[in-house]
């Protein structure tokens, strides 16, 4: 097993230190505000910081992947919690705490029996899609905050959207003066001094000149005080239905958390040669999500933004996330009386121009290039996750990743080769190969597996070749070089085949086939004694030609 803070040593202890720092500045404004998306104190964020976090960095195979809360996960908590509870309350709390549970307890179960494949199923297209809804969501939550208008932050889309325009009327001057100064640090900052951990100094900034200027007795909304003291150890004591109720929304995250969380953990790891082992992380993500349920705190994923923050500071060991939860602790034994006068709108700004990424913009104009279908999967699930809901917005997710599955699955590239030296086209115009086979032989390939979705299309494709082909065909060999499964539909198509075959007086035989699916054809009843079979090109040849010739 991989030690714990592997890959640090006396050269870059230094180096991962000051990372650490980095990620602190980074870390307590953003959690601050992730939990105020969440409907939570901003005890939970900070929370999230220290004891799951620590027993994260001890356990998880990848040497930079983050764990905290994020934007995306904020938001989920929120709406699948809104309809249970209301927001702030002590029900609400608990409630979060037990998803956080349950969601921790799905990951030990991935890991256990190695399910990680299915987050395989949230596609580019709509992980895009379902983050950008959830993002917009929360970004107009965080305009509203920015402009010290109050909505209901726990409603729907079209209610905050309607809260927001209506409440224009109050907005106040100097909650707007402290956001655009905020926006603009933020952005310019970013874009010129990278290093430099710019939501830290907009809230120490911002904080000054509300604590001078008393702008708190002008409107302006201010964070207000924070229990100090160190998390202590809970349990949530619910009704068992209730338990039962927040299983749908603790999939939903667990799946995207997967999905996002083991993408970034692999490429990473690809790019700085170190281990990647899915299973250990997916173990790792699950008992941060226990512990934070039992440390007053909710769902945690993994941290894109915070990943490459570290990755850009040079980090690659978790040492930086053992002093983020070093330092929090800190700050909530000592420094709590910090945080009560760190004004809304600039929190509102430091989340608004986090979340601003997740919108997906660039991505959906890149889909829009390259793939209209899957452009309109996103969109599908953006609008669905923005007007529904994101459980809804997930199911959608999993219909639409089904259905471009089989409309994939179901159109294989087939190539047919007939004794006239050019390939034959295919039902999908896939054939590419310039070789030809003997007079009256047709070699058909099929390059997928064999199965419900393709059966049809694939004897449809023979017969095709048979009857459309330009000297009478007599022998028929199926190249199953690309064929890595068959089942039993599949099967049925090919024995209805092979009659139709006998029927046209056209005899049937397979080539290189791999030992695997030799095996599942004998199991299914498609290679007898009498059907000819090659192994390897210089066979294939050898048959065409005895089929030809009329040897067999």
């Amino acid at each position: 097993m991989q030690r714990p803070l592997a890959g640090l040593s006396r050269h870059n202890i230094g180096r991962e230190l000051l990372a650490g720092v980095t990620l602190v500045a980074i870390a307590i404004p953003l959690n601050i505000g992730y939990a105020q998306i969440a409907g939570l104190p901003p005890t939970a964020g900070l929370y999230a910081l220290i004891v799951p976090t620590l027993v994260y960095a001890l356990v998880v195979s990848s040497r930079q992947l983050v764990l905290s809360p994020d934007a995306a996960a904020a938001a989920l908590v929120a709406s699948s919690l809104g309809g249970l509870a209301t927001a702030g309350s002590a029900d609400y709390s608990t409630l979060a705490l037990a998803q956080a549970i349950i969601c921790g307890v799905m990951f030990l179960l991935m890991s256990v029996f190695k399910l990680g494949f299915l987050a395989n199923f949230l596609s580019k297209p709509i992980l895009v899609g379902f983050v950008g809804g959830l993002a917009l969501d929360i970004l107009v939550s965080q305009i509203a905050k920015m402009l010290g208008v109050k909505i209901d932050s726990g409603g729907e889309f079209v209610d905050k959207v309607g809260g927001l325009v209506a409440g224009l009327g109050t907005v106040n001057l100097w909650s707007l003066v402290i956001s655009a100064a905020s926006v603009a640090v933020l952005m310019i900052g970013a874009r010129f001094l990278k290093a430099v951990p710019w939501a830290l100094v907009v809230l120490v900034i911002s904080t000054v000149a509300v604590v001078v200027a008393e702008l708190d007795k002008q409107g302006v909304d201010v964070l207000g005080d924070v229990p100090a003291g160190p998390p202590t150890l809970t349990w949530p004591i619910i009704d068992w239905t209730m338990w039962l109720a927040l299983i749908p929304s603790a999939i939903a995250l667990t799946l995207v958390t997967t999905a996002e969380g083991l993408l970034v953990s692999r490429s990473y790891g690809e790019k700085h040669g170190y281990p990647f082992h899915a299973n250990r992380d997916l173990f790792a993500f699950g008992l941060g999500n226990i512990v934070a349920g039992t440390q007053a705190s909710f769902a945690m994923g993994s941290s894109t933004s915070r990943t490459a923050a570290m990755d850009s500071a040079g980090s690659r060991t978790q040492l930086p996330s053992i002093v983020l939860a070093v330092g929090t602790l800190l700050l909530l034994l000592f420094g709590t009386a910090l945080l009560a006068d760190i004004p809304s709108p600039a929190i509102g700004a430091v989340v608004g121009v986090a979340v601003l990424p997740l919108l997906g913009i660039k991505e959906f104009r890149q889909l829009w290039k390259q793939d209209r279908f899957e452009f309109a999967v996103g969109a599908v699930c953006f609008v669905v996750t923005l007007f529904v809901g994101a459980i809804p917005g997930i199911v959608v997710a999993f219909v639409l990743a089904l259905i471009n599955l089989a409309k994939r699955a179901a159109n294989p590239a087939i190539d047919v080769l007939e004794s006239d030296g050019d390939p034959k086209e295919s039902l999908l115009d896939e054939a590419t190969t310039g070789e030809s086979t003997a007079p009256g032989v047709v070699v058909v390939r099929l390059a997928a597996p064999l199965f419900f979705a393709n059966g049809a299309v694939f004897t449809s494709a023979v017969k095709k070749a048979v009857t459309e082909a330009s000297d009478p065909v007599h022998h028929v060999v199926i190249d199953l070089e690309a064929v890595s499964d068959i089942d039993v539909t599949g099967a049925e198509a090919f024995a209805a085949l092979e009659e139709w075959l006998t029927s046209q007086g056209v005899s049937l035989a397979f080539s290189r086939a791999r030992p695997r699916t030799t095996a599942r054809l004998k199991e299914l009843g498609l290679l007898s004694d009498q059907t000819f079979y090659a192994t390897n090109r210089a066979a294939v040849t050898a048959l065409t030609q005895a089929l030809a010739k009329g040897d067999g």
